[in-house]
């Protein structure tokens, strides 16, 4: 069987390719320059040139804040293009697992959100993935939509990385402090999706709809810092203190979800996935990003 890679380059990408897929997967993930996934022409020719067992889309506009002001764009790359893949997947009833995120959200519930509260995006980038999904369910009936939040890796810029080079530039550093959320491993999302591009593709009566898929746990933009700050302590970085601040205090062109923790039950119920604790998979990331806690540093 084979399988389709959208956005291999991305963070979810690179971890999805260097999976150890089941012998006899053939995992292809063209660059954009090789496929343009708003040109239905190009996305039918390349479904047509091989069997694919199942597309998984992890291809987006994700620039957030640029986003405002380049609405098309976002737009053409996370609406469009999935209506396109949704559309021509359809056709040759191929199944499609697209990732969204928590941003559909408006970010003022109290408790976790589940997969059928209502959306209400508050930014070009959310209302562009919203459009994104609702182009996959009505395009495709054999979709998993796949939400995530806050993608870390060793991998490509993200905000693991930039708190590691801020902590080794400054002496102190100021992070929003009331925005509440899920951290997320690239590479345990990449195997979340794997396992699910798998199962629709060996079983037609495998689940479809909406999921979430992130890690365990929450914290704050700030909290997350801390455990950068500290984790990379651990690992003979340097010690700095992380403040917390107000979202009010740190303004930016699109507003961000004051609250957008997910729940993960129906992933687990659906899939058998049940995702570990942020804390464990950023101590896998800062082990390769950093290195590997010594017996020096963790007395």
């Amino acid at each position: 069987m084979d399988v389709l890679i959208l956005g291999g380059a991305g963070q979810v990408g690179t971890e999805l390719r260097a999976l150890a897929w089941p012998a006899g997967t053939g995992v292809h993930a063209p660059s954009r320059s090789e496929l343009d996934i708003t040109d239905a022409g190009a996305v039918a020719g390349a479904l047509d040139a091989r069997a694919y067992g199942a597309v998984i889309n992890t291809a987006a506009y994700t620039a957030v804040d640029k986003a405002e002001s380049e609405i098309a764009e976002a737009w053409r790359l996370n609406a469009l293009a999935p209506a396109i893949l949704a559309a021509e997947s359809a056709r040759r009833s191929i199944p499609l697992v697209q990732v969204s995120t928590d941003y559909v959200f408006a970010g003022t519930k109290a408790g976790p959100y589940r997969t059928d509260d209502p959306i209400a995006p508050r930014s070009v980038y959310g209302a562009s993935k919203a459009g994104g999904e609702l182009a996959v369910r009505t395009g495709n009936p054999r979709h998993a939509i796949v939400r995530t939040a806050w993608v870390v890796s060793p991998h490509r810029g993200n905000f693991v990385k930039t708190m590691l080079r801020l902590a080794g530039e400054r002496d102190k550093l100021t992070v929003v402090d009331d925005q509440h959320g899920c951290p997320t491993s690239a590479g345990d999302l990449a195997a979340a999706l794997m396992t699910i591009a798998l199962r629709l593709a060996a079983d037609e009566a495998a689940p479809t709809g909406t999921f979430h898929c992130v890690n365990s746990g929450a914290t704050t933009w700030c909290g997350f810092a801390r455990a950068i700050v500290a984790g990379s302590a651990r690992r003979g970085g340097r010690t700095i203190p992380v403040e917390g601040i107000p979202t009010a205090s740190y303004p930016t062109p699109a507003q961000r979800p004051a609250n957008s923790v997910l729940a993960t039950d129906g992933l687990t119920a659906a899939f058998g996935i049940a995702p570990r604790p942020w804390e464990a998979a950023l101590d896998d990331i800062l082990d390769r990003l950093v290195g590997p806690v010594s017996a020096e540093t963790s007395r």
